[in-house]
């Protein structure tokens, strides 16, 4: 079974506000398995745009991705991101497929 992942680009208008989203996603993250990749680190952006904050988050299934983002526990989260932030979020499967050689 293929993972899952939420690929996140992110401007934030209240950092300390923002806060209390961070806190509140905790919880249905480690519900559904959720472990970050990428959180906010440095980045260049050669090709196309770009928002200051980015985020991948891999979970065990892509199912799992889905049921967290609908999880009542997540929608609370939501309304404490909503108003301090914009957001571009994917949630995709992952790829087991063939690699280059």
């Amino acid at each position: 079974m293929s993972k899952g992942y939420w690929i996140a680009r992110v401007d934030v208008s209240d950092a300390e506000r923002y806060q209390a989203y961070i806190e509140a996603n905790a919880k249905p993250f480690r519900m559904f398995g959720a472990r970050f990749l990428v959180r906010a680190g440095r980045y260049e952006n050669p090709e196309g745009s770009s928002r200051p904050r980015n985020i991948v988050l891999e979970f065990p299934t892509y199912q799992a991705a889905l049921d967290c983002w609908k999880s009542p526990e997540y929608q609370e989260a939501l309304k404490l991101r909503v108003p301090v932030s914009t957001i571009d979020l994917v949630i995709i499967e992952g790829y087991e497929g063939p690699q280059p050689s």
